[in-house]
């Protein structure tokens, strides 16, 4: 959602902001489609540092975990005993738990009780880095689409119209995957997404007055 409502907001505000400044239409396509690559790429590399970041964080902490199995294997399992107890199971059934657990996987019982890792929510930070790139892309399409098609002499109001169609229904979506009232979301992506497209497109008529 955050990928694809980034895509709308930031090439519709782009095209605006040239097609203020009295471009051709060539010159905003070329502006937008520069801008769903940039802003593609730009995610994906946000998205992959960030995560490959979090993954070495991770690699780290069970790197210490096993050295401090080795190292004091009584102190680890009182370590996770406690931590069962502090989870509301009593003292003997803790200890038996812990037992059992260590016996079968004790790295993976403490990342998993102690650290909070597991497998299933490994860092993985290519498929990130993809997932993001193609969310842009996708959410772009949608205003290059816009301003390959729309007649020059209405492409501006249909451009914004249907982009800030497009964030309101990102926004709700949002919400209504989270549980949330769709309306505040909606509105709240819609406000700042207006604000950001005037703003572009004062700047573009601006600097077309001035050129």
């Amino acid at each position: 959602m955050l990928g694809a409502n980034d895509g709308v907001l930031s090439t519709a505000s782009l095209v605006l902001g040239v097609a203020a400044a009295s471009a051709s239409r060539g010159s905003m396509l070329a502006a937008g489609v520069a801008g769903l690559v940039g802003g593609a790429m730009s995610m994906a590399a946000g998205e992959y540092v960030s995560v490959s970041s979090q993954s070495d964080t991770e690699q780290a902490d069970l790197a210490r975990e096993r050295i401090e199995l080795a190292e004091n294997d009584p102190g680890e399992r009182r370590e996770l005993t406690a931590i069962y107890v502090a989870r509301g199971l009593d003292p003997a059934l803790a200890a038996k738990v812990t037992e059992q657990l260590m016996a079968k996987d004790a790295l993976g019982a403490h990342a998993r009780d102690e650290l909070g890792l597991s497998d299933s929510q490994r860092p993985r930070p290519l498929q990130a880095a993809a997932v993001s790139a193609l969310s842009f892309a996708v959410g772009a399409a949608m205003p290059l689409t816009i301003t390959a098609i729309s007649p020059a002499a209405v492409l501006m109001p249909v451009l914004c119209g249907g982009s800030l169609l497009a964030l309101g229904a990102l926004g709700a979506l949002a919400a209504s995957a989270g549980g949330a009232d769709i309306k505040p979301g909606a509105a709240r992506v819609a406000v700042w997404g207006a604000l950001a497209m005037a703003t572009t497109t004062a700047v573009g008529w601006a600097f077309g007055k001035i050129t």
